[in-house]
């Protein structure tokens, strides 16, 4: 029924109160999306471009997968609890290759579609600003690898027994959708089934298996925010050790097909002293779980800092050698990367530097060369016409990054002294602890504690175009 009688003073009045109705039952659509606008399909960092997304601030994924490794196909539902950041229209994740079935915003279907990479999903009404949500993708197919060109092979990789899924500075995005940058970081819990046999190995404390018609499940939880690039799958035939180190759980594995009294294993049996080391000098350990894991792949040339378990290719433990330094570097990075990540990739020396610094501390603690030995060397055969800050996409991985971060490091050091060296160092992972920084943060908190500006010493050992002065 339609009434025309009404003035058009009264019609406006009438208009009005009802859209005021409508935004209190969230029910009028003009009126609710008034000022509302898509997020960002891009996290705006170029060393990255098209990773993450902008519009909302994800706090946890729960994630439920089974993966075949007969038919390499996996299939998941991912909850996503997330709160919009500014009022969103719509907004991205980023997913790579697997179709979606179907999106609920809530207990109610919501839109999307694909734009290459990117899964965009649009609600029924505008999200406001502060409002959590809670997002459910339902999602399936064959996982992809990813080619990166800088680190080397990355993301979902089919291995002859299962598969294992890493990579830096993406890979999370091959098995689940995400918003894969990591200024964007969440908490975790993931049930992965597989194949009677096969171990289905991931970040955090491991919880309860169980096994039904031929498959087992297996639970992971990580409380402590972890960067997406930090989530790992590895699935396969591996020899599981679980056991208790400082009242937490630590969870080792080696793949079956490497020696088990090797390299490998006696390498991987050190990470609790090497740990408990490493907190004598950064600060307490900063997770809820121990651990490591070998894989057997040669593909994986590099070893990677997953949260609380890192993962290291076959190639560091080459004719069965024992490689105690490349787990210290992996450790340290729980500290340094880990609990506090970068908010721009510009910024990765600050993982790299201090993770590739704590080799020489661990070295000189295990009898080797000192810290200062190690500088002395390095020093002299450093190409200072590579910048560790801003080393450029391609150059993310070089020795800039790693050896002359390193040596910035020590720098710092010989300059402040001990003492304050190591209090710089326990403050910044205390008080960035499960949170982004940058260089200009790190700059600004070791002028703070040593009480004297420090600029121009950070500015020679990490951009300087020669040789510093040694202080």
């Amino acid at each position: 029924m339609v009434r025309t009688g009404r003035s058009p003073a009264g019609r406006r009045l009438a208009t009005a109160l009802t859209c005021l109705l409508g935004l209190l039952l969230a029910g009028c659509p003009s009126a609710h999306r008034d000022g509302f606008r898509p997020g960002a399909a891009d996290a705006g960092d170029p060393y990255v471009p098209g990773h993450g997304n902008g519009g909302y601030d994800v706090t946890h994924y729960g994630l439920d997968v089974r993966y075949d490794p007969s038919t390499d196909r996996l299939s998941g539902r991912a909850v996503i609890t997330a709160t919009a950041t500014q009022d969103l229209s719509r907004f991205n994740l980023d997913l790579v290759g697997l179709d979606v079935s179907a999106v609920r915003l809530g207990d109610a279907r919501a839109d999307h579609r694909r734009d290459d990479d990117e899964l965009v999903v649009t609600p029924r009404d505008g999200l406001p600003r502060g409002r959590q949500f809670t997002v459910t993708v339902d999602y399936a197919g064959v996982p992809t690898a990813v080619a990166d060109g800088t680190l080397g092979s990355g993301g979902f990789l089919h291995t002859a027994d299962g598969a294992v899924a890493l990579g830096q500075p993406d890979s999370a995005a091959t098995w689940f959708p995400v918003n894969d940058h990591p200024s964007d970081k969440a908490s975790y819990d993931l049930a992965v089934t597989v194949p009677d046999g096969l171990a289905a190995l991931s970040n955090g404390v491991p919880g309860p298996k169980s096994s039904a018609d031929g498959w087992t499940t297996w639970h992971w939880s990580e409380r402590t925010p972890m960067a997406s690039y930090l989530t790992t799958l590895v699935i396969g035939d591996y020899r599981v050790e679980t056991s208790t180190h400082a009242g937490r759980p630590m969870v080792t594995a080696v793949a079956a097909s490497l020696p088990p009294a090797g390299g490998a294993a006696s390498s991987l049996a050190r990470t609790g002293a090497i740990a408990d080391f490493l907190a004598s000098r950064f600060g307490p350990y900063p997770f809820d779980s121990y651990g490591g894991i070998v894989i057997a792949d040669d593909r994986v040339g590099y070893a990677l800092e997953t949260q609380s378990r890192p993962v290291y290719g076959p190639a560091f433990f080459a004719d069965d050698r024992p490689n105690p330094s490349v787990v210290a570097h992996e450790l340290a990075h729980q500290w340094f990367g880990d609990s506090v990540s970068v908010g721009r990739w510009s910024d990765i020396w600050l993982n790299e530097g201090f993770a590739s610094y704590a080799e020489w501390l661990w070295a000189e603690h295990d009898g080797g060369p000192t810290a200062e030995r190690t500088f002395e060397l390095q020093y002299a055969a450093t190409d200072w016409s590579q910048p560790s800050v801003e080393p450029g996409r391609e150059r993310m991985f070089g020795a800039a990054v790693y050896k002359r971060g390193a040596l910035a490091v020590h720098a710092l050091r010989r300059t402040v002294g001990d003492d304050t060296f190591f209090r710089i160092l326990r403050t910044w992972t205390t008080e960035r602890a499960t949170g982004n920084a940058s260089t200009g943060d790190l700059v600004a908190l070791a002028e703070r504690v040593s009480g004297r500006p420090l600029r121009p010493l950070f500015d020679a050992w990490l951009v300087g175009a020669s040789a510093p002065t040694l202080p």
